[in-house]
């Protein structure tokens, strides 16, 4: 179902918002370090609905320090995805890289609104470690906190440079931006579209990405804590093809598809222990930080997803380390598909499609 008012308003307001909202088609686009994804998703009679959806690969060195550096090759790369799907949908809301973002938690006193936005644009210097003038600065009001007076506040602040390169990619492609938002956010908000609003004190949400993997703690379905970890899909890919003596495009299937001849399933599991482990090592050190600050470090639910969550052994592996029940996250659980759509595509590739399908729940305008 499309998500309640409730929730939109929930989630943190875009960075960027050129146009007003309303009920029509836009394209959710997710500029990795290796690939584009791209949704187009259409809202109407409060459902979702999959128009399209496609991906394709980046030159290796497109983006460097989380900044689109080759923006001509990105926007031939989208403009032959956009004619490839038959795309005429030019609106775009799209993310940054979470290691990109500033994110900071801060409380302020209770009081009226505006006050509010006076007191937390005169103290966002005191939070934020970059020259004020060269970010783009938001926040989110994210909850009031019994038996205080007092409300926590979510600070975000990009780098100018940064969403500038993003931009002027979109444009140059002949598309327009109408949100930016951040990654981690766009998890949160497929997980809240597709499994519903989180009654669990805490949620763990893992993307491994190409490159790089995100963790995001959710409290009570609002994101609390996040980081990354320095272990991406490239890692799985080239131990696959080494140890299997597969060609690299092989290696990309397996990790993709999560399928490995019987005869290689054993030399495959040996060869991607190591890497669980380095992912997982790395993903515990990171949540020690969240737990010094809390009383539990009980986990109701790790939801897994990226491109390489499939990889074989992977879901019980971060079960066995984690001590908490994984779900393989499905994005698209809650969605309709056009009859035009490529399913097989779509469930082959849905986790890779999952920071695509948590931007498509967003909408000019919202907050």
């Amino acid at each position: 179902m499309f998500p309640s008012s409730q929730s939109l308003k929930k989630a943190l307001s875009p960075l960027l918002s050129f146009l007003p909202g309303g009920r029509r088609s836009y394209l959710s686009v997710d500029i990795g370090s290796s690939s584009v994804k791209m949704l187009e998703v259409r809202s109407a009679k409060d459902a979702l609905w999959l128009v399209s959806a496609g991906m394709a690969s980046l030159p290796s060195d497109a983006m460097q320090g989380n900044i689109i550096r080759d923006p001509k090759s990105v926007a031939q790369t989208l403009r032959t995805l956009l004619a490839s799907q038959r795309i005429k949908t030019t609106e775009v809301i799209t993310a940054i890289p979470g290691p990109a973002a500033i994110v900071k938690h801060a409380t302020f006193p209770l009081q009226s609104a505006s006050d509010l936005h006076e007191a937390i644009l005169f103290e966002a210097g005191n939070y934020i470690p970059e020259n004020l003038e060269d970010v783009t600065l938001d926040y989110y009001v994210l909850d009031f906190i019994e038996d205080t007076n007092a409300v926590e506040v979510v600070f975000v602040a990009v780098r100018k440079e940064v969403i500038d390169s993003y931009v002027a990619a979109l444009r140059a492609a002949g598309l327009v931006p109408v949100v930016v938002d951040v990654d981690y956010f766009a998890l949160e908000n497929m997980v809240e579209a597709n499994y519903g609003p989180s009654s669990e004190e805490i949620s763990i949400l893992l993307h491994i990405g190409a490159r790089y993997s995100l963790l995001s703690v959710l409290k009570r379905g609002y994101t609390v804590f996040t980081g990354d970890v320095s272990v991406g899909g490239v890692l799985f890919t080239e131990a696959l093809a080494q140890e299997l003596g597969v060609s690299r495009e092989e290696a990309e299937e397996i990790k993709v598809f999560g399928r490995v001849e019987a005869t290689q399933q054993r030399k495959a599991e040996d060869a991607l222990r190591p890497i669980f482990t380095q992912l997982l090592d790395e993903t515990e050190r990171m949540l020690n930080f969240f737990w010094s600050g809390e009383a539990t470090e009980q986990i109701p639910t790790v939801y897994l997803s990226g491109g390489s969550a499939r990889l074989p052994g992977l879901v019980g592996f971060t079960s066995e380390r984690l001590h908490a029940p994984v779900i393989l996250s499905d994005p698209f659980r809650a969605l309709s598909m056009s009859r035009h759509v490529d399913e097989q595509f779509v469930r082959e590739h849905a986790s890779a499609l999952t920071i695509s399908m948590g931007l498509a729940t967003r909408r000019p305008g919202d907050k």
